[in-house]
C-alpha cells in the first residue's frame, strides 16, 4: 500500500470517527428529550451548556433524571463495546463477549446473591466483581493449562451462563417477594435506577479501564496474527490476555451491579466497527466504544418512545432490535469475511 493510500484510509476512518462522535452526541441531547414529560431540543442544549435560563421544573427533571440516564447509557455503551472488541480478539472468536462467556451471568448472581443476603449497594457491586472475575479467570486458566481453542472457551463460557442461571433461579425460588423484584431488575437490565453516585463510579473505571486497553491497542493488533507470532512481535501474550481479562471483568461487573444484564451490545458493537474502519486496533477498539455508546443510547430513546408514559427495560429493547441487525449482519457478509 503506497503512502498516499495509507494516509487516505487514515483521513477516512478519522471522519468516520468524527461522525460517530456527532452522532452520539445528538442521540445523547434525544435521549435526554424524550420521556413522560416531552421537552424540546433548544430546553435541553439550554439546559446543558446555560441550565440558570431554563424553568425550574425543567431543570429539575434534566439533573435528578434524564442526564444521569442518557449519561450513563453512553457511559455503560462504552464499557461494553470496548469490552466485546478486546475479548473478541484475545480469544480469536467473533462469538465472544462479557455475557456470552457467562461474565455477565457470573456477576448478575454475585448481585443476586447479595440482594437475598441483605447487603448494602457496595456487597452488591463487590460480589458482582468478584464472580465475574471468578467467571474470567476459570475460562482463561482452562484455555491455557488444558490447551482449548477458543470455539471451546466459548462453550465452556455457554455452559457458564447457564450454570450462572440456574443458580440464580434457584435463590430467586426461595427469596421473598420484594428480593424477588430487586432480582428481576438485574436480569431485564435497566437505566432507570441510575444516581450521579452510580454515574460517577461508572465514569470512574470508565476513564481508567478504557485508555488501559486503548494503550495496548498495537499489541492487540500483533495477536490477530495467532499467538505464536504475535510472541515473536515480542509480546508477552499471556501477560497481555490476563490483563485485558482483569480489566474486562472489572468493566462487566460495573455494568451489571448498576444496570442489571444488557445483552448483544458488546457483541455486535466491534462487529459494526469492523465494518466501519476495519481490525486495526488502533481505530477498532475506539470505533467499537463509540458504536456500543450509540447503539445502547438509541435503545435508551426506543425504551422511552415505544408506548408514551411507560419506560420498558432496555436490556429487552437491545435483545428486541439486536437480534435482527445481527442476523442483517451475519446474511450480509462476504464471502471469506468474518461476520
Amino acid at each position: 500500500m503506497s503512502t498516499v493510500s495509507y494516509q487516505y484510509l487514515n483521513r477516512k476512518k478519522l471522519v468516520i470517527l468524527g461522525a460517530l462522535v456527532v452522532l452520539c452526541f445528538i442521540s445523547f441531547v434525544v435521549d435526554v428529550a424524550v420521556g413522560p414529560a416531552m421537552l424540546s431540543i433548544e430546553q435541553v442544549l439550554k439546559g446543558i451548556f446555560t441550565p440558570n435560563e431554563v424553568e425550574s421544573n425543567i431543570r429539575v427533571i434534566m439533573s435528578q433524571i434524564r442526564l444521569p440516564i442518557a449519561l450513563m447509557a453512553l457511559l455503560i455503551g462504552c464499557l461494553l463495546g470496548t469490552a466485546g472488541a478486546v475479548m473478541q480478539t484475545i480469544l480469536h472468536n467473533p462469538l465472544a463477549s462479557p455475557y456470552t462467556l457467562g461474565v455477565g451471568s457470573g456477576a448478575a448472581f454475585g448481585a443476586s446473591l447479595a440482594i437475598v443476603l441483605g447487603l448494602g449497594a457496595t456487597s452488591v457491586s463487590l460480589l458482582s466483581f468478584i464472580f465475574s472475575i471468578s467467571v474470567c479467570m476459570l475460562i482463561y486458566l482452562m484455555g491455557k493449562n488444558k490447551n482449548l481453542s477458543t470455539n471451546s472457551m466459548v462453550l465452556s463460557g455457554i455452559a457458564l451462563t447457564f450454570l450462572f442461571q440456574a443458580l440464580q433461579a434457584l435463590i430467586q425460588y426461595g427469596s421473598s417477594e420484594t428480593q424477588n423484584q430487586a432480582i428481576v431488575f438485574w436480569t431485564f437490565g435497566s437505566l432507570q435506577r441510575t444516581s450521579w453516585t452510580n454515574l460517577a463510579i461508572t465514569a470512574t473505571v470508565t476513564f481508567i479501564c478504557v485508555p488501559l486497553l486503548l494503550k495496548d491497542a498495537w499489541k492487540y493488533t500483533g495477536l490477530l496474527m495467532g499467538d505464536e507470532k504475535a510472541e515473536s512481535l515480542g509480546i508477552r501474550v499471556d501477560a497481555i490476555k490476563l490483563k485485558a481479562m482483569i480489566l474486562i471483568s472489572l468493566m462487566a461487573s460495573v455494568a451489571v451491579s448498576f444496570t442489571g444484564t444488557i445483552g448483544f451490545i458488546g457483541l455486535a458493537a466491534p462487529h459494526v466497527a469492523t465494518r466501519l474502519v476495519g481490525e486495526e486496533k488502533r481505530y477498532h477498539l475506539i470505533t467499537s466504544a463509540l458504536c456500543g455508546m450509540l447503539l445502547l443510547s438509541f435503545a435508551s430513546i426506543i425504551s422511552k418512545a415505544i408506548m408514551p408514559g411507560i419506560i420498558y427495560p432496555i436490556g429487552i429493547v437491545t435483545s428486541i432490535i439486536g437480534v435482527p441487525f445481527f442476523f442483517t449482519l451475519v446474511l450480509r457478509r462476504k464471502k471469506g469475511q468474518k461476520i
